[in-house]
């Protein structure tokens, strides 16, 4: 399926350089139409039937992604799937892919005989956008026209009524844009052995007490359960750490942990693992933890066990000299916002790192607010959607350009936004103009707790060991998929990623 759909058309697809260098050779009528085409409807086809007829060769230039302002999530499909999709048309001669907000400089450059839009963009008034691009073509002598159309059809309706699912061919993309093949991917995971990880960050220990309902009392608004069992799985920074260690790294664990029974079971449930653990013991706050009260697979209830506040300064002392004395290939702190990190702490804590180490930053704020661009000048950084608009006070941007601006203010040369179940978004800090998206790689949903912890350790060392962004993003992605398959958080091992690899090879091959 690769070799069929994504290079069959990609001759036809030109960067506006070479556009303009072919052009200059062919004597002959031009149009173009430009667009985000982020779904080719029957009011694209009538659109570019009609251009076409105008002249001998039509060019269709599509906007950017990161110019694409009509939604939070959009475009749905990637620029790269747009232009491949405008190619597989007949009528359309070329494609290019508008790295410009606006297509006046495209206009000059290749200055077609005629530029065409719809119907719709001049049925009351022009648009002061059209007037300018008009003003331009006149400029070379060429003229604007607009399309016939008694009915007006648009993209973002039909998205909004439908997603179209793209998965597979958001994956196939990517995957040949960066070179990615599927063993590759299998052989990639024997470079993790024994790769030094140092994770900093808060211990939660997530309780799941199963209960069965047996009915509500008739005075007060008071659910009655039957306690049947209550498991009892680590969590918060921990888990991470357990990741790493069930990926093939050599991992060590600095934590603060409460004067309590689930102190004893952190520490021999890391010695049992072969992992070095940090506990800094201090009795006057508890281990953090959560315990879920759940009845027939719904969580009613959820008690935590927490004290939030900062941690004082002697505790900043003892974290910052376990990273200076532990060699490591690699830092991760796991923010959870349970004491350790803070305004007080962060600098100091950030400043003990090594610079040649590879320094990496996560967010997994649920129900208390961090700032991800504390994390000053990081190799990668991990927010959620929730805290990268809380930290920016920005609700309404698209997802590309809240991205890039998070970049700008953390000063971080790459990052991927978690999105829950659509995935992530990736950027590259060094070339903000790439980015690329992925989806979630779940196909059965048990329990989205720890997908981000997954996501992190596997893309962490993925991208380590001399992966692109985007090749340790999809190990990472396939992680995440296999943590949401199981009830609780459980580390991922290798073997898990192996099959998800065979899995997603097969599901591609159709």
């Amino acid at each position: 399926m690769e070799k069929n759909f994504l290079k069959a058309f990609s001759f036809k697809i030109k960067t506006p350089n070479e556009l303009s260098k072919i052009l200059k050779k062919k004597k002959i009528k031009k149009i173009l139409c430009h667009g985000n085409f982020d779904v080719v409807h029957p009011g694209h086809i009538r659109h570019l039937l009609y251009a076409k007829s105008k002249a001998d060769i039509l060019i269709v230039s599509i906007t950017a992604d990161r110019f694409i302002k009509k939604g939070v999530y959009r475009p749905h499909i990637p620029q790269n799937l747009r232009a491949l999709n405008l190619a597989a048309l007949e009528v359309v001669d070329y494609v290019t892919i508008d790295e410009k907000p606006k297509p006046g400089w495209l206009l000059k450059k290749i200055k077609p005989e005629f530029f065409a839009k719809g119907y719709e963009y001049n049925a009351d008034k022009l648009h002061e956008d059209s007037a300018a691009e008009m003003k331009i073509v006149n400029s070379y002598g060429g003229e604007m026209i607009f399309t016939p159309g008694d009915i007006i059809y648009s993209s973002t309706n039909l998205i909004n009524e439908k997603l179209p699912n793209i998965d597979k061919e958001k994956t196939l993309s990517v995957m040949q844009e960066n070179g990615i093949k599927f063993n590759t991917l299998k052989k990639k995971l024997n470079k993790f052995k024994n790769k030094k990880i140092h994770v900093i960050g808060d211990t939660i220990i997530d309780v799941y007490t199963r209960a069965s309902v047996i009915g509500g009392q008739i005075k007060t608004p008071t659910l009655s359960v039957l306690h049947q069992k209550a498991d009892v799985y680590i969590g918060g920074a921990a888990i991470v750490a357990q990741h790493l260690k069930a990926a093939g790294a050599k991992v060590t664990f600095t934590t603060i942990l409460g004067n309590d029974e689930y102190k004893s079971f952190v520490i021999k449930k890391f010695r049992e693992k072969k992992i070095k653990i940090n506990p800094i013991i201090l009795s006057t706050r508890p281990t953090t933890s959560k315990n879920a009260i759940i009845a027939e697979g719904h969580r009613i209830l959820k008690i935590d066990k927490v004290d939030n506040q900062p941690v004082n300064r002697e505790v900043i002392d003892k974290i910052s000299k376990y990273i200076q004395v532990n060699k490591s290939d690699c830092v991760v702190l796991s923010d959870f916002r349970h004491g350790i990190f803070h305004k007080g702490s962060v600098n100091k804590i950030c400043k003990s790192i090594s610079n040649k180490c590879l320094k990496v930053a996560d967010s997994q704020v649920a129900s208390r607010w961090g700032n991800i661009t504390d994390f000053k000048r990081f190799d990668i950084i991990f927010p959620n959607e929730r805290e990268a608009r809380f930290c920016l006070a920005d609700q309404d941007s698209s997802i590309s350009s809240l991205c890039r601006r998070l970049l700008k203010d953390s000063k971080c040369k790459n990052l991927i936004l978690k999105l829950g179940e659509k995935g992530l978004f990736g950027v590259k800090g060094n070339n903000a103009k790439y980015s690329f998206a992925l989806p979630s790689y779940t196909t059965s949903l048990k329990d989205p707790v720890g997908a981000g912890d997954s996501l992190l350790a596997y893309t962490t060392l993925s991208f380590l060991t001399g992966s692109k962004l985007a090749e340790a993003a999809l190990l990472g992605s396939l992680a995440a998929g296999i943590a949401c398959e199981h009830d609780g958080n459980i580390p991922v091992s290798q073997n898990k990623i192996l099959d998800k690899i065979n899995q997603l090879e097969k599901n591609l091959n159709f």
